[in-house]
């Protein structure tokens, strides 16, 4: 087994501990995953290693579902880079603003048929209203 080839600063031990605690997998359940060799101390000192053979690599990303190019390249360095130069204080999705688009017109003339509508209502109040005086002058 020769060990992978990739850019000097990335960590393959490290990165593998990221997406393994990312994923919310304890080092005991990985060392059963890859067999009767394998502990928890030896997982340790795997995530302590910075190049991974490239066989023990590709088991590990099967039992964790991810490419093994994905342990491979990861460089935090990078992805900190990504995250800092595209989140901003108006793009992150928890301080997101909901903006709505009123059409004035649509807004003139919902406000034109709600003054209609009082109207009505007010008329209709004043002849009952107009009804129960006559009915009272009317008894007398």
């Amino acid at each position: 087994m020769t060990p992978t080839t990739s850019n000097p600063k990335i960590h393959e031990g490290r990165n593998l501990k990221r997406f393994r605690e990312m994923l919310g997998i304890k080092q005991d359940h990985l060392a059963f995953e890859l067999g009767e060799d394998w502990n928890q101390q030896k997982i340790s000192l795997l995530e302590q290693r910075e190049k991974i053979d490239s066989n023990l690599l590709e088991q590990v990303s099967a039992i964790l579902k991810i490419p093994a190019e994905a342990i491979r390249n990861f460089d935090e360095e990078k992805a900190m880079n990504i995250i800092s130069n595209t989140f901003h204080s108006g793009s992150f999705v928890a301080n997101s603003v909901e903006t709505y688009h009123n059409n004035p017109i649509d807004k003139l003339i919902q406000l034109h048929e709600e003054k209609i509508a009082l109207y009505e209502r007010m008329l209709k109040e004043k002849d009952e209203m107009m009804g129960r005086l006559e009915r009272l002058v009317g008894d007398r």
